[in-house]
């Protein structure tokens, strides 16, 4: 088999420029408010902890736990 070096993988690159801009937006340790608490008696605060993908994030909600989070479901 022969490496075709000659041929770039510009979709590649875009998507990784597209997801560092989608975590750049965000910090770990960062306190965020919650725009749905995931039940009535949760925190309506959450801390994010790490990336999970460009929109999206594990978070640690007091008196919840841990939850994955979309971007879109909590703001600064």
């Amino acid at each position: 088999m022969k490496l075709d070096s000659r041929r770039p993988d510009f979709a590649m690159q875009t998507r990784r420029h597209n997801n560092l801009e989608g975590l750049q937006r965000f910090k770990a340790s960062t306190w965020v408010k919650l725009l749905q608490l995931p039940n009535p008696f949760s925190f309506d605060e959450a801390l994010l902890l790490c990336p999970v993908s460009a929109d999206e994030w594990l978070a640690w909600i007091p008196d919840h736990g841990e939850a994955i989070l979309n971007i879109r479901e909590f703001s600064y």
